[in-house]
């Protein structure tokens, strides 16, 4: 995506990427930029004084994180500080409409629709069904003639899942969500691995790999 730009004013250290001492490993201190396609961009910057910073845009996905580094296994590890909070789904007290069957909102603190929450709506009988939010909602189709006993909600693009709820159209046919970001876009590192190369490196994470190469000054 070659029309972002980082958002972090990320500052390019001091120190030269070098080779240490035959036998030694190499030095991580350094300003990378992702080696990767046209639509992901991402910076890290390790610093001398143990710490790191770092972003990454990727389609809809925007994260950052702060920290600090520590030497292992002849690479790095990361370590977000502080501990991000996560985002966390919430019931509100349902209620009730004559509008539809079964209904679903999901919105943020402020009130406002969300679009693209994922779903997952199990009944008393049959096969669960998917499905994802719109800003205002969605609801069951009149021609579903089974019951729904529980949903399961996710926002996709920064993995945030919650709990099974049960549904009790008694208590109410109208269900209301709200999803508190909390820190949201901060990726929680927790001794992320990262391999140390002469003038780059390899992040290790979600089973695949990211390699960063040294920034051009």
């Amino acid at each position: 995506m070659g029309r972002l730009m980082c958002a972090l004013a990320l500052v390019a250290a001091s120190l030269p990427m070098s080779v240490l001492a035959s036998g030694a490993d190499p030095d991580p201190v350094g300003h990378y930029r992702a080696a990767a396609g046209p639509d992901l961009a991402s910076e890290l910057v390790i610093e001398a004084n143990g710490h790191f910073e770092y972003v990454l845009y990727y389609g809809a996905l925007d994260e950052h994180a702060a920290g600090h580094w520590t030497r292992a296994d002849g690479g790095i590890r990361l370590y977000t500080d502080p501990k991000p909070i996560p985002a966390a789904f919430a019931l509100d007290a349902p209620s009730k409409t004559r509008d539809a069957k079964f209904s679903l909102l999901v919105a943020w603190p402020d009130g406002r629709g969300i679009a693209g929450i994922d779903f997952r709506i199990g009944f008393a009988s049959g096969d669960p069904i998917n499905g994802y939010t719109q800003e205002d909602g969605w609801s069951l189709s009149p021609d579903e003639p089974r019951t729904p006993v529980w949903i399961e909600l996710a926002e996709p693009i920064h993995g945030v899942a919650s709990p099974r709820y049960p549904i009790d159209l008694e208590a109410g046919n109208a269900l209301h969500f709200t999803l508190t970001p909390n820190d949201i876009d901060v990726f929680d590192f927790q001794g992320t691995p990262v391999d140390v190369e002469d003038r780059a490196l390899v992040m290790h994470r979600n089973g695949g790999e990211l390699r960063y190469v040294r920034a051009a000054r």
